[in-house]
């Protein structure tokens, strides 16, 4: 594991506000489904199976018994942190030269529990590595939904038509599409589709990067529909359409930031040995899906030939 050095920090004679990162897009699951408070543990959701009908009678007919159908379906917690090391004099030179390192690596610590939402309700991968987690089940992985649209040659300069096929699978499942999560690149797609004589369609997106809405329905972008950078392999997923109300999450428990200074955190050697600390961010997320049949994914198919 990479520890953090002053050896890796240019310390100029002038020193500049700050620190300069690469942007990187956050939780698009918590701009389309809003978070619910939750107790830790495993939390119960009674869900309506069957409707009751009602029944025209006529006079002096008998009235017949309507059956109303109930099921369940559990909310699971799932813990995830970031613990990163560095050097005891990386904090000398961040309190001596006003860097703010501490604080970008705190910042970033958070932006990365927010990514690792997404990844786990959309795709049940471990951010760290890439792999899927056994412990997610195919229920609660968004793109474990069987309602799919491919893209291909020909469909990919219609990408309105293609959200509309995705929202038309959700709408025959007896769902209302509410929202809509863009992956960057199919953000930018939608954003530069053009009618024949040139005009864009959607002028008013800009390059795709921060879409907001779609045709009325809410809109999220974040490289985590597609699972970039993160996913060992490939998923191909564009966008997702969906009901989003069907996911029900919540924090369960929320850890502050902490500066480690003692032990050995993360199984890399005694801290004090090694002269070095560690800040630790952790979350325990809980999600479950009501019912996959509510959303629908676009996949390039012509990336997979």
């Amino acid at each position: 594991m990479a520890v953090l050095a002053t050896s890796n920090i240019t310390l100029p004679k002038n020193i500049a506000a700050g620190l300069f990162s690469k942007a990187t897009t956050g939780s698009a699951v918590a701009q389309l489904a809003g978070a619910e408070p939750q107790q830790f543990g495993e939390v119960t959701h009674m869900t309506l199976t069957g409707r009751p009908r009602a029944e025209y009678v006529g006079e002096g007919a008998d009235k017949s018994s309507t059956t109303t159908t109930f099921g369940t379906k559990v909310v699971t917690p799932h813990k995830v942190q970031v613990t990163q090391r560095f050097n005891e004099e990386v904090q000398w030179a961040d309190e001596d030269h006003q860097l703010g390192i501490l604080r970008t690596l705190a910042d970033e610590g958070g932006l990365a529990l927010a990514r690792a939402l997404d990844l786990g309700v959309f795709h049940g991968i471990n951010p760290l590595t890439g792999a899927v987690i056994a412990s997610i089940v195919s229920g609660d992985r968004i793109v474990s939904t069987t309602n799919a649209v491919e893209l291909t040659t020909a469909t990919l300069t219609t990408p309105d038509i293609v959200l509309e096929q995705a929202a038309g699978l959700v709408i025959a499942d007896g769902y209302q599409p509410t929202g809509i999560a863009f992956d960057p690149t199919y953000g930018w797609t939608v954003a530069t589709a053009r009618y024949e004589d040139g005009r864009k369609k959607y002028p008013e997106f800009g390059f795709g990067t921060d879409i907001s809405s779609f045709e009325g329905l809410r809109a999220a972008t974040s490289s985590t529909v597609s699972g970039v950078p993160e996913a060992a392999s490939p998923t191909n997923v564009k966008a997702i359409v969906g009901q989003w109300d069907l996911l029900r999450w919540g924090v369960q428990r929320r850890v502050p930031v902490e500066l480690i200074r003692y032990g050995d955190p993360d199984g890399q050697g005694d801290l004090k040995r090694k002269n070095q600390i560690a800040l630790r961010l952790e979350v325990v997320y809980g999600w479950g899906i009501m019912d996959l049949d509510g959303f629908a994914k676009v996949v390039d198919a012509v990336a997979n030939t």
